[in-house]
């Protein structure tokens, strides 16, 4: 195939490829004589989308209701995936514990195990680590 293909490029902002005034993404981008200038403007936009993302992930986060998506999981069967963040949550609380530090991070695992496996499972492996006779490796 001649000539090879070739991607197109995207464009870049440069100062001299724009208007007086040019929307990009929805964000009004006015020049001015200074490049720095837009170039801050432009930078504290970015830092209050982070801003904003990290309070919507705490936020999510508190109204977590059920888990997302696990790419070591792909299948419909979720056994395995329940099995594993019971166990995680498990060794997650004996590592922090020994340490001496919270537990609170261990908490999204709890979320995860609990909104996947059946109660019966979970009140089944309970008892066996109570028991003594649990067979996972925590």
């Amino acid at each position: 195939m001649w000539p090879p293909y070739r991607p197109r490029r995207t464009a870049r902002l440069h100062p001299h490829r724009l208007s007086r005034n040019t929307y990009t993404a929805g964000i009004k981008v006015t020049l001015s004589s200074s490049l720095q200038l837009l170039q801050v403007s432009i930078d504290d936009i970015f830092l209050t989308e982070v801003k904003m993302a990290e309070e919507d992930i705490q936020a999510k986060l508190q109204n977590y209701r059920t888990a997302p998506f696990d790419a070591r999981f792909p299948n419909s069967n979720q056994t395995r995936n329940c099995w594993s963040n019971y166990l995680d949550f498990y060794r997650c609380q004996k590592a922090l514990d020994a340490k001496g530090v919270d537990t609170a991070p261990c908490d999204w695992y709890k979320r995860v195990f609990t909104s996947i496996c059946p109660i019966s499972w979970v009140q089944k492996w309970n008892d066996q680590r109570e028991a003594g006779n649990f067979p996972g490796k925590i």
